[in-house]
């Protein structure tokens, strides 16, 4: 707890505070029009390597599985002391069953993809190549900038200062502390994936409870602007783009103020992942402007921070935990997923309760769209993919912002969130979905028909 009264604001300390803090909100944060395209300083440079890289980017993704299997496995049986009596090798390797059997899953589709061997149901560019050749070489950047620039946002003060300054507003709304206002901006102007990092380690550091790590990771990580401007132009609608970002926000907010409120969510435990390390909020002193406690405690925060090699080296750690813990994960079910959604009736006979509800909102081409509302559930991009038999621009539009809005697909953020440490099981994302879907759709089906 910092005394008021004796702790005194530096112009040095402020400096410390300010200047780490600006630069990543410059790099997560602020939207920039960069060739033609709105996009993230931090993407930008994602996609900068991924071009020098290009053709190494799935050979090396593919080793990182197959390390990250092989490593888990002589672990298992060997339990070297080098893994074991290393904390950071021993968490990275030393598993549980469940991500274990994960892994190799992974490592052995990877291989098959790669190789092209075997079934082209498991390979083909409609299930594991989507995985292995579009995405994984994405996330091979992402992972890497986000895990060494986040410490920009994280150990400095920035989430201090909004942390308190946002209390009243994120508590009342949300039921999310203050701090989090800043992994919601990033998610939600920058990219998902960023977002689901950025909460992870906050909810790993003791700052968030279980509850609020799982509300914010599947309330949150919407795509980024980029990527909502490639759904729009899939459907033909691009013209549309303001009122169609204004329509996904308006809902997702909607939807995160009534989803921690109810069931899986709602029974979430408000419990720390460890008691000995639970940082929780400070609240503003008598006598004291919420402005200058939360100014106080960023600049203590950025003045106690890690010294600079601290912080390359925690990065470093971050960057292959999540190359080597979570790539596996994303991968296997990833693959999965898109295999029953492209080769199985199922997301079918799940949509056929859709067909009334649809004609009940007076949807055009109700019967056709159904599926399109189920099917995201594998990847965002298949429901905007499916649309293009569909002749209505109204229900073109319907499609592309549910399948925005609808935030959890397994080739990307459901894999994430699944490899991440946030508390959340398969089951939890599967009624998450199905509760987003049916929230959202009334609403956006309203704008809709104000738009057209």
């Amino acid at each position: 707890m910092i005394n008021t009264k004796e702790k005194k604001l530096s112009f040095m300390g402020i400096l410390k505070f300010l200047i780490p803090s600006l630069i990543g909100i410059f790099l997560f944060m602020i939207p920039l029009p960069i060739n033609g395209n709105i996009t993230v300083a931090v993407a930008f440079l994602s996609n900068s390597l991924q071009g020098l890289l290009d053709n190494y980017l799935t050979a090396i993704m593919t080793t990182m599985i197959v390390i990250s299997a092989i490593g888990s496995i002589y672990t298992k049986i060997f339990k070297p002391k080098l893994i074991i009596n290393n904390n950071f090798l021993n968490n990275l390797f030393n598993i549980s069953p469940i991500w274990f059997i994960s892994r190799i899953v992974g490592a052995v589709l990877a291989i098959l993809t790669y190789f092209q061997v075997g079934t082209e149901i498991i390979y083909s560019g409609d299930t594991g190549g989507t995985l292995l050749f579009d995405l994984l070489p994405t996330l091979f950047s992402v992972f890497l900038f986000a895990g060494l620039l986040l410490p920009l946002i994280l150990d400095f003060g920035l989430l201090e200062f909004f942390g308190t300054l946002l209390s009243k507003v994120m508590r009342p709304l949300f039921k999310l502390p203050g701090r989090s206002s800043v992994d919601c901006i990033a998610s939600w102007v920058g990219d998902g994936t960023v977002g689901i990092l950025l909460t992870s380690k906050q909810y790993e550091q003791g700052y968030y409870t279980k509850k609020e790590a799982a509300i914010i990771g599947t309330n949150f990580s919407v795509v980024s602007i980029t990527f909502s401007l490639v759904v729009l132009a899939q459907v033909g609608l691009s013209d549309k783009f303001l009122p169609f970002y204004l329509t996904i926000t308006f809902a997702g907010i909607i939807a995160a103020i009534i989803i921690p409120r109810i069931p899986p969510l709602s029974r979430k435990k408000d419990e720390y992942i460890s008691d000995s390390i639970k940082k929780e909020e400070c609240p503003v002193p008598p006598g004291v402007s919420t402005f200058k406690w939360s100014l106080l405690q960023a600049v203590d925060k950025a003045e106690n921070s890690k010294n600079i090699s601290s912080i390359i080296t925690s990065g470093f750690k971050n960057v292959l935990d999540l190359w080597i813990g979570v790539t596996p994960i994303i991968m296997a079910f990833g693959t999965i997923a898109l295999i029953i959604a492209n080769y199985t009736p199922l997301f079918q006979w799940l949509s056929i309760p859709f067909i009334p509800l649809l004609n009940l909102l007076n949807v055009p081409e109700a019967t056709t769209a159904a599926p399109t509302l189920i099917v995201g559930f594998a990847d965002m991009f298949l429901p905007s993919i499916l649309a293009a038999n569909i002749t209505s621009d109204m229900t073109r539009f319907i499609i592309a912002s549910v399948s925005v809005t609808q935030l959890i697909y397994m080739s990307e953020v459901g894999g994430l969130l699944l490899g991440s440490k946030i508390p959340i099981k398969l089951i939890d994302l599967i009624l998450i979905f199905i509760l987003r879907t049916l929230i959202t759709l009334p609403i956006i089906v309203l704008a809709a028909n104000l738009i057209f």
